[in-house]
């Protein structure tokens, strides 16, 4: 069995904006192969399956997503390189994609807490760039985390949604 995590914050507030990204490609992963999500969180997540991969959304704010990752894989023993993280990276260029097979944090919270609450840092991770160099200069790292996604970068949504779509098929080995 495999665990493709997205990382986020919980609540509608925080839909569309950069630290979701990791809730939003599962969403669109869900909608283009029409999953649908467990009406009930389980674990401290929302969760959904297709075939023998779960995917899951963390409903704990995102510095404390490790523990649900944890909690899914001692209860249905999954081992560590069956498991994919999704999230954000400031420091990436908007919608470019960079895949891991092991790593740092990179001073990505959400990361820090996946990497804390299993106790190594020896899983797959696809971050996706939020870089906006002007935006992120102006409010400062917090608040531009939290930030909406500008109408332009709106736009690029799709393309870059579907491209993160099938990086997660390929690194699941799904045809």
């Amino acid at each position: 069995m495999k665990l493709v995590v997205g990382l986020g914050n919980p609540g509608n507030r925080y839909n569309f904006t950069r630290h979701n990204f990791g809730f939003l490609a599962l969403d669109y992963y869900f909608k283009v192969h029409k999953l649908s999500w467990e009406a009930k969180p389980h674990l401290g997540a929302l969760w959904g399956r297709k075939d023998d991969i779960l995917f899951i959304k963390p409903q704990d704010f995102y510095n404390l997503s490790g523990k649900a990752v944890a909690e899914y894989m001692r209860y249905y023993k999954i081992d560590i390189s069956d498991v994919l993280v999704i999230c954000d990276d400031f420091n990436l260029e908007f919608g470019k994609m960079r895949y891991r097979s092991s790593g740092s944090a990179g001073g990505n919270n959400g990361l820090k807490s996946v990497i804390s609450e299993l106790k190594t840092e020896d899983f797959a991770r696809l971050r996706i760039g939020t870089e906006n160099a002007e935006l992120r200069n102006k409010v400062g790292d917090v608040d531009f985390v939290l930030s909406k996604f500008t109408p332009e970068e709106k736009q690029q949504l799709p393309e870059i949604l579907s491209e993160v779509q099938m990086r997660i098929d390929e690194i699941c080995g799904i045809k």
